[in-house]
C-alpha cells in the first residue's frame, strides 16, 4: 500500500471514532457491572438500564449518548512516520465525513455569534495533543467528551501551603458541588502541578488510563484510592438518585509546578467514559483497538 493512501487512513480514523462513539470500552463496563452487584434500590434501577444502553448501542453501531461531545485526540507520532506534515489534515477530513456517516450531532459553534459549524469543525476542533517518539508509527487515541460532565469540570489555582490535603478537599467540594449534572456514576481525571492551562490537560489526559489501573506511584496511587473512598461517601450515586456509586475511578496525573502556586485540574467524565486507540503504520495500514 503507498503511504499516502490518504482515502485508506480517513476511513480508519473515521473506524476510530465509530467505535469509540458506539462501544464502550470493556474496563468502563467491568466497573458499571461491579457497581450493579453492589447497588440497591433505584441505584441498580439506573445502573441496570445504563448497561442496557451500552448493550444497545453496541449491537445497532449507534451512539451511546445523544451528546455526542467535542473531540479531543492525544497522538505520539514517530519522527519517522511520513504523515507529520499531512495528519491533522486527515483527521479534519475524518471528522467532517463521520459526522454525517456515523452520524455525530453537530456540536460545535462560534463563541461569539453562537453560529454553528455543522461538522464538528472549526476554530481549535478538534483539539490536538502532540507528543513525539522514535519509529515510524502512530499512534492516536480519541476522547469524545460530552459537556453534561465537561461542565462541571473545575480549575484552582491553590497557595502551596494549601498542599496535598487542599488539593483533596478542592477536589471532592468539586464532585459534591456537581452533584447529579455530570451523569454519576462518573471517572475523575486530576492533574496536579504544572500551569492553569497545562494543569487541566494533564486531567484529561488521565481519563485515557484504563478504570481500574492505579497510578504507578505508589503515593499517587494512594492518594486516588482516598479520593475514590471519599467521593463515594458522598452519596450522591448513579444519576444523582443516591448510592454508593458516585465515581467509578480516580486517575491523577502530575506535572512539576511553581513553587508560588499550586494548580489543581479536576474534570469530570460522565459514565460514558467514550475513548478507542488506533495505530498507524508508516505503510498506511492500521488497527483500531
Amino acid at each position: 500500500m503507498k503511504p499516502m493512501d490518504e482515502q485508506h487512513i480517513i476511513q480508519g480514523l473515521v473506524f476510530l471514532l465509530k467505535k469509540a462513539q458506539t462501544e464502550l470500552p470493556s474496563d468502563v463496563v467491568t466497573a458499571l457491572k461491579q457497581a450493579y452487584k453492589k447497588e440497591t434500590g433505584i441505584a441498580k434501577i439506573q445502573l441496570e438500564i445504563i448497561l442496557k444502553n451500552i448493550t444497545l448501542a453496541k449491537k445497532i453501531k449507534h451512539p451511546i449518548c445523544q451528546d455526542t461531545g467535542m473531540h479531543s485526540f492525544f497522538i505520539t507520532i514517530g519522527y519517522e512516520s511520513p504523515y507529520i506534515k499531512h495528519l491533522k489534515k486527515l483527521i479534519t477530513k475524518a471528522i467532517k465525513t463521520a459526522t454525517k456517516e456515523i452520524p455525530l450531532r453537530p456540536n460545535t459553534v462560534d463563541p461569539i455569534t453562537g453560529k454553528n459549524h455543522n461538522d464538528n469543525l472549526g476554530g481549535q476542533a478538534p483539539f490536538i495533543v502532540w507528543d513525539f517518539t522514535g519509529g515510524s508509527d502512530v499512534e492516536i487515541t480519541v476522547l469524545p467528551k460530552g459537556n453534561g460532565s465537561e461542565n462541571m469540570s473545575a480549575l484552582a489555582m491553590l497557595n502551596p501551603s494549601d498542599g496535598i490535603t487542599g488539593a483533596m478537599d478542592f477536589i471532592v467540594e468539586t464532585i459534591r458541588k456537581a452533584g447529579g449534572n455530570p451523569c454519576p456514576p462518573t471517572i475523575i481525571g486530576v492533574g496536579l502541578g504544572g500551569a492553569a492551562d497545562s494543569v487541566m490537560n494533564l486531567g484529561k489526559h488521565a481519563l485515557l488510563r484504563p478504570v481500574g489501573i492505579r497510578n504507578s506511584n505508589p503515593k499517587i496511587a494512594s492518594l486516588e484510592k482516598q479520593l475514590i473512598t471519599r467521593l463515594n461517601k458522598l452519596g450522591v450515586g448513579p444519576m444523582g438518585l443516591g448510592g454508593k456509586t458516585t465515581v467509578l475511578d480516580v486517575h491523577i496525573k502530575t506535572a512539576y509546578r511553581h513553587p508560588a502556586s499550586f494548580p489543581v485540574g479536576v474534570v469530570v467524565q460522565c459514565w460514558a467514559n467514550r475513548r478507542a486507540q488506533m495505530v498507524l503504520h508508516a505503510d498506511g495500514s492500521w488497527e483500531v483497538k
